[in-house]
């Protein structure tokens, strides 16, 4: 008798086991695809703790400033914008807080000195008790594209410094039609 028991015990445990695998898998595809959604949709995804350091990051994140992922944990995030940007980072930081979700662009400089431009994007973070727990913070490195508009900017200059200048000069082609 003892054993019906044991084996009835078994089964209901085996069977309910089952049951909640079937349940968290879905879960678990669904956060790991979403994970996969954001690492293509954004250049570089981290997160960052309430007291201001990197909590994670990943590669691309890690890329972008061309240092590795380890290296970054631990250190305060506005620390990756240059000196002379990190009041206005922090104050974005601020309006983040009271806002929400807020998009920027900055400079950035990568571990060996070269300059590049980024698209920031900060989410706060919120525990199941609505306490701030901290934010993600969301790069896009837009520097080629930021060299494009400044070359784009100094030729349309040119243009329009050369087109005043051919306004501006006497015209020959009238006094040959007068003859």
């Amino acid at each position: 008798m003892f054993w019906l028991y044991l084996l009835g015990l078994a089964t209901f445990l085996t069977i309910a086991l089952r049951r909640t695998r079937k349940r968290q898998k879905p879960l678990d595809d669904e956060l790991y695809s979403k994970n996969i959604a954001i690492d293509h949709v954004q250049s570089g995804v981290a997160w960052v703790r309430a007291d201001g350091t990197f909590g994670s990051v990943n590669q691309s994140f890690a890329r972008t400033f061309n240092i590795a992922p380890r290296d970054l944990a631990g250190r305060e995030w506005y620390k990756m914008f240059p000196g002379g940007e990190h009041d206005r980072v922090r104050n974005q930081y601020s309006q983040m807080l009271l806002m929400g979700s807020i998009a920027f662009d900055s400079p950035g400089e990568r571990a060996d000195g070269s300059p590049l431009w980024l698209n920031v994007r900060l989410v706060p973070v919120h525990d199941h008790h609505m306490r701030f727990v901290g934010h993600h913070c969301l790069v896009d490195d837009r520097t080629r594209l930021h060299e494009l508009e400044q070359r784009l900017r100094k030729l349309t200059a040119s243009a329009e410094k050369r087109e005043a200048q051919r306004t501006e000069s006497p015209a020959a082609e009238p006094a040959a039609a007068v003859r």
